[in-house]
């Protein structure tokens, strides 16, 4: 255990040393903060772009490494609060084992180092994402024989609901017929060994943070029902906050889109880093909850992968997963369409709050435009923020990110994901960080409609612990939005 922790922390501090020498011998050659979105608009043209409006044009996203002492610094900072955080709320802090929270943190900062600095990671996350780039150019030729001309038309609302929601039929199909032919099994397993192995979980919480990677909150489960009845209390918190902190591979096809648009090199990029974002969010699922809910009975170890087939044959695989695709397309855009509007009336009595306190033209000069009156936006945004400043977001943008935390905590990350695209495309950040930083933010299904569909979802596969399930529904969703955070943490150390 001693040697494992050993090789994570000296292999950890040997990528950090080498990136910051390398980067002092090419500092001459290195754009200074270029990268950044510099906003020299005028108030005016800075209210424009807070309403999205046609005609600005946003510097393409770019995810250049700098690794500098201050961003290193704060960022450790950021990760010790959260850490407390967790400790501040865990059931049994004295049996907490912070041997596993350290090898999972420096998991997640190897990952990261991998993706942003050593080409042959990156490579292998570039081919991935290449993969997922590829399913929405092949779902594309379904749309456009089943939609026509529909697909012509460059409002937000006709890409999203004739080319993102296909997407996440396409991708449910491709996921059922690989389940059926056991790819995805053996991929879990694989990765399932690894983390039994390193954070000495037991197999079928394994399996489940694991699976979790490419399935949603509730089929990954499906590979373990046989032993859900039998797992204890750190066991059932793991597999809810795994399944909180990240998300389905349908939807995070349907999240390129979102944030890539037609631009094949912002696809990749965002297709890159959200893989990375889900891959993350595994080993910080491992930290968070071992903190929240630590293990203090025997397990048992073995990976055994749970051998039932989605169908019974291929066609029946592939008309099952179009089945499921086709109901988490209508509800993905059910949802949207829903809390779009309770926030567009809500924002209405804001508005009008707003009018007879004189507060609108209070919080137009205080946010140089970016918030033209109050509204739920206004609120969220600047609730979040210290917590943003913690997690290393730029002064500027911590009420932005603040804003898509809230509507991820309080909506889902779809609708922070859109935000993010509207932000982004209207040229309202002032770094490109802070706009990588909120895509592994937003990556996860941490909100309150997840409790719900924990407690009915797994539950219906292990009765006996739906009890278990309601009682720890609101700790699981602390655990999953601060695993998101701390994804978003060590990005944001290594990115300029």
């Amino acid at each position: 255990m001693k040697k494992i922790l050993y090789l994570f922390v000296g292999f950890t501090a040997l990528i950090f040393v080498a990136a910051i020498w390398v980067q002092a011998q090419e500092k001459d050659n290195v754009d200074s903060p270029a990268d950044t979105l510099q906003l020299v608009e005028s108030d005016d043209g800075l209210s424009d772009q807070a309403e999205g409006k046609a005609g600005l044009v946003a510097k393409k996203v770019q995810d250049k490494s700098s690794i500098k002492p201050i961003n290193v610094l704060r960022g450790f900072f950021g990760l010790a609060v959260l850490v407390a955080i967790s400790w501040l709320f865990s059931r049994n802090r004295k049996g907490i084992n912070w041997k596993v929270v350290l090898i999972g943190i420096s998991t997640q900062i190897l990952l990261a180092l991998g993706v942003l600095l050593v080409p042959p990671v990156q490579a292998v996350f570039e081919f991935l994402g290449k993969i997922f780039v590829l399913i929405l150019d092949f779902t594309r030729v379904g749309s456009e024989f089943l939609f026509g001309g529909l697909l012509d038309m460059e409002t937000f609302g006709s890409i999203f609901a004739f080319q993102i929601l296909p997407t996440i039929v396409f991708f449910s199909a491709l996921t059922s017929v690989l389940f059926y032919l056991g790819v995805i099994q053996k991929v879990v397993w694989g990765l399932a060994w690894f983390m039994t192995k390193a954070f000495k979980l037991s197999g079928a919480e394994s399996l489940s943070v694991a699976g979790n990677i490419f399935l949603g909150q509730t089929e990954s489960p499906l590979m373990i029902k046989a032993y859900l009845e039998k797992m204890n209390r750190s066991e059932i918190v793991l597999v809810m906050i795994g399944g909180m902190a990240t998300v389905a591979g349908g939807v995070m096809a349907a999240y390129i889109g979102f944030l890539g648009g037609d631009d094949p090199v912002q696809r990749l990029l965002f297709a890159k880093h959200l893989l990375t974002a889900s891959v993350m969010a595994a080993p910080g699922a491992i930290v968070v909850s071992k903190i929240l809910m630590p293990q203090s009975e025997e397990v048992k170890k073995s990976v055994d992968v749970e051998q039932s087939r989605i169908g019974d044959n291929l066609l029946d695989a592939i008309g099952k997963g179009t089945y499921e695709g086709v109901k988490l397309a209508v509800n993905v855009g059910a949802i949207l369409l829903v809390f779009f509007a309770f926030i567009a009336m809500a924002n209405f009595l804001f508005v009008k709050v707003g009018d007879w306190t004189n507060l609108n033209g209070a919080i137009a000069n205080f946010t140089n435009g970016r918030y033209e009156s109050l509204s739920l936006q206004f609120i969220l945004g600047y609730s979040f923020s210290p917590l943003m400043w913690v997690i290393g977001v730029c002064p500027q943008d911590m009420a932005l990110v603040g804003q898509l935390a809230g509507e991820k905590l309080i909506a889902s990350e779809f609708v922070g994901y859109s935000s993010l695209a509207n932000m982004k495309d209207a040229g309202l950040f002032f770094q490109d960080k802070s706009i990588i930083m909120a895509t592994y933010m937003l990556c996860g299904f941490a909100n309150f409609a997840s409790v719900g569909i924990q407690v009915h979802g797994i539950g219906s596969l292990a009765p006996g612990r739906r009890k278990w399930l309601s009682q720890y529904g609101m700790l699981a969703l602390l655990g999953g939005t601060l695993a998101s955070l701390f994804s978003a943490t060590i990005v944001g150390m290594i990115l300029g």
